[in-house]
């Protein structure tokens, strides 16, 4: 077992990734907490919520989030954009779309979940890569970029260090999908049985997308 000091040297020892979870209000709630719920059975990862201005953010389903101040946080390991009806005026706020720009092209992963593609999409760092978002819609994602080569059939799209998945619960694949690519396959079907979860392992399968 190990004690005292010796934890503490072991836990210093370990190389942590961040995962910076952008929130803004009206974010879709399955979006965040499913991905979290497998991020956070990762010893090595750590979880932060952030936000335009810090402080409380919350959604239409009464869900209030206590966040960091974006310009606070170090842009390093994944930048986690969920979905939501707040994209909707996110995607024409200009400040918050070339923070979203810089944060994105200094991490080292940039995960979307639902609609935050759209929000991704609007920084132009998606222009001539593959993507995918919530096919309920999916007209009103590809009105905001027209240089993105958008998948309708496809329940998670990686291109790169860019991952983005289709609606909702789509995020709980991919996110099982990022852990077994940047950890291993192991690591994501142990995940998904202990939060007995169905996992959609093949990317390419989207029973939505009609």
């Amino acid at each position: 077992m190990v004690q005292g000091r010796e934890r503490i040297e072991l836990y210093e020892t370990r190389t942590y990734m961040i995962v910076n979870i952008i929130l803004f209000q009206n974010f879709e709630t399955l979006d965040v907490f499913g991905p979290v719920e497998v991020f956070g059975k990762t010893d090595e990862w750590k979880i932060k919520f952030c936000s335009m201005n810090g402080n409380y953010v919350s959604n239409l389903d009464n869900v209030s989030i206590n966040t960091e101040k974006i310009d606070n946080i170090a842009p390093q390991g994944v930048l986690f954009i969920p979905g939501g009806q707040g994209t909707r005026t996110e995607v024409g706020n200009t400040l918050f779309i070339d923070k979203l720009r810089t944060l994105a092209e200094q991490s080292k992963y940039v995960v979307t979940v639902c609609t935050g593609s759209a929000l991704l999409a609007k920084t132009g760092l998606l222009d001539g890569k593959r993507a995918t978002s919530n096919k309920r819609s999916f007209d009103w994602v590809k009105i905001n970029s027209g240089h993105v080569r958008w998948v309708e059939l496809a329940r998670w799209v990686v291109d790169g260090k860019y991952y983005t998945s289709s609606g909702v619960s789509a995020g709980i694949d991919m996110a099982l999908g990022f852990v077994a690519d940047v950890i291993g396959l192991d690591k994501a079907r142990e995940i998904a049985k202990n939060i007995e979860y169905r996992w959609q392992e093949d990317k390419t399968i989207d029973d939505f997308a009609h």
